[in-house]
């Protein structure tokens, strides 16, 4: 499982973002090391508490490195230079908090880094299209969670697949949650899954990724597709019909 480390000017606010994060994973989630402040409560960062945070994290995977803005930067590029690790580690231009919280729930889930940069990447997708005012609103923006959207499906793969409709029952639809919920329920399954929603056109998207299942922006009461190909195909699809009919464990008792 690769490593993740969050550079900051301020220790509260890159531990507010980590435990955000945090609240979207089990009890096992990837190694996280906070670098934030220049000491003595000093508003700033230090290249050295830097380096000492990717060693803390690095396992042989890759480190994912997140900053804030300014000298965060500098700080972790200077960081490279006293790091002792071998590992390759990784300075992602991701946005601070949605790329953190999508690249904690990816890396759980076991991807790789570039996989878990990729997503981080694109995590103002989600955001992006939920606030669009296109008309046909089928479409995630370019350069944005159309990273984490599926490749067009072969006719002779899409055939194939197991395909089922479900009404979202749950009070707020996909939001991050419950898309962090599907990630890692799928995570480990010999399948590859998509969700679009019916009712609004949006998708499919990729069912691994946080981003990409956000940006369909699904509420209550819409139909969502789910489509699964792969020899666990059918697991993958009875999971994801459980979840969505327990309202993703989000229904008043």
């Amino acid at each position: 499982m690769i490593g993740i480390v969050v550079v900051s000017h301020s220790p509260a606010l890159a531990q507010a973002a980590v435990d955000l994060a945090l609240e979207m994973v089990g009890e096992t989630p990837p190694a996280i090391a906070i670098a934030a402040g220049a000491g003595e409560g000093i508003t700033g960062t230090d290249a050295v508490k830097v380096a000492q945070a990717i060693d803390e994290v690095a396992s042989g995977d890759g480190v994912l490195v997140f900053m804030d803005l300014g000298s965060a930067v500098l700080s972790g590029t200077m960081a490279t230079e006293f790091m002792t690790t071998s590992d390759e580690v990784r300075l992602t231009d991701a946005p601070f908090v949605e790329g953190l919280i999508a690249a904690v729930v990816l890396a759980n889930a076991g991807a790789a880094l570039d996989d878990v940069d990729r997503e981080a990447r694109a995590a103002m997708g989600a955001k992006q299209s939920q606030l669009s005012d296109r008309e046909d609103g089928a479409s995630v923006p370019e350069n944005t969670a159309v990273d984490s959207s599926p490749d067009v499906i072969p006719s002779s793969v899409a055939s194939a697949a197991i395909t089922v409709e479900e009404t979202l029952i749950n009070p707020d639809g996909l939001h991050s949650r419950p898309a962090a919920a599907i990630v890692q329920a799928l995570a480990g399954i010999d399948a590859t899954a998509t969700i679009a929603d019916v009712t609004t056109g949006k998708g499919p998207v990729r069912a691994n990724s946080l981003i990409g299942i956000m940006s369909l922006g699904a509420k209550k009461n819409d139909v969502v597709a789910f489509s699964a190909t792969g020899a666990a195909a059918q697991q993958a699809i009875d999971m994801l019909v459980t979840m969505t009919r327990e309202g993703f464990g989000e229904l008043a008792s």
